[in-house]
């Protein structure tokens, strides 16, 4: 009977926590699409933009891949998302058509920066 239970709890408590992850995913992609961020970013590696190039700003995906385990890296992608970026530092070079990002600061708060930062840091492959 307790293998049963537990198999049965494990079961419970994955979906639940399969619930809580599309619900994380579609609160951060409703704060995203408000905040414009969806205009020149894509979740997923090979969308397309404007006239078929790359699209304007990296995948999501390709963003978490890059930063992932850097120190600092949540902290420096919301500056970058509030601040903007220098078109002369561009490192996304095949993957995205615009060669900095605006500043931001207008269109999303810092703490909500830093909860879509978070949440795209956390994005697994795809």
């Amino acid at each position: 009977m307790k293998p049963l239970l537990i198999t049965t709890l494990t079961a419970v408590l994955a979906a639940a926590g399969a619930a809580h992850a599309a619900s994380s995913d579609d609160a951060m992609l409703t704060l995203a699409s408000h905040s414009g961020c969806m205009a020149c970013h894509h979740v997923d590696p090979g969308a397309k933009g404007p006239d078929g190039l790359p699209p304007v700003g990296p995948s999501w995906r390709d963003v978490a891949a890059k930063y992932r385990g850097q120190k600092d890296a949540e902290g420096n992608l919301t500056t970058t998302v509030l601040k903007g970026s220098n078109p002369y530092d561009s490192h996304w070079k095949g993957k995205a058509s615009g060669l900095a990002m605006p500043p931001n600061k207008v269109a999303i708060s810092e703490g909500d920066a830093k909860k879509l930062v978070h949440w795209i840091l956390a994005l697994g492959p795809n």
